[in-house]
């Protein structure tokens, strides 16, 4: 028990010290430094002028559309009329995240405008298709799930009438039968 007490104190030396012995920059050299986002980020409409808030700007957008309602929906989608490829762009986030029916639309606005995005947005935006494609699947299985359901359940209503013809006619001739 007395070989433990020197490092029992020792370790209680270092928490009681604090974090003075702590290296201030992480082990390694980081590749790059982590740019500051600015205050001025976050616009409520995104658009690919500002490098500085492009990705923040964008990210923002994205969980605006994924938290809107059918009224924000509709609003920013009026708001983003036009034939530019940020508004077309804009237009696939919001409704990326609106009914099943605008998936298809959504996904025709990402495939024709993603190429016109910036590098730095590209993967983000890529990401965002990916997802979508991934729910319109999912989306396409039930569906023919749903038809495959109904069509065993149509088969199922037809052989239990079958089966209802059949055990009346078996009690039809087993009654004839006991009869004398």
């Amino acid at each position: 028990m007395m070989s433990l007490r020197p490092l029992c104190v020792g370790v209680a030396a270092l928490w009681l010290g604090g974090c003075q012995w702590l290296p201030e920059q992480p082990y390694g050299n980081p590749r790059s430094p982590v740019p500051a986002v600015s205050l001025s980020c976050f616009a409520e409409v995104p658009t690919f002028d500002d490098d500085a808030c492009l990705l923040p700007d964008w990210v923002a957008f994205g969980l605006a559309s994924q938290r809107g309602d059918r009224a924000w929906r509709d609003s920013m989608l009026e708001r983003l009329a036009g034939p530019r490829p940020e508004k077309r762009l804009a237009r696939a986030v919001a409704m990326g995240w609106g009914s099943e029916s605008e998936w298809d639309r959504a996904s025709e606005l990402y495939k024709a405008d993603l190429h016109a995005a910036p590098a730095e947005l590209q993967p983000l935006l890529r990401y965002w298709l990916n997802e979508l494609e991934g729910r319109r699947a999912m989306a396409d299985r039930l569906a023919s799930t749903n038809e495959e359901v109904a069509a065993l359940e149509a088969e199922n209503a037809e052989l239990a009438e079958k089966l209802e013809a059949l055990t009346a006619i078996e009690q039809n001739i087993n009654l004839r039968q006991q009869s004398p």
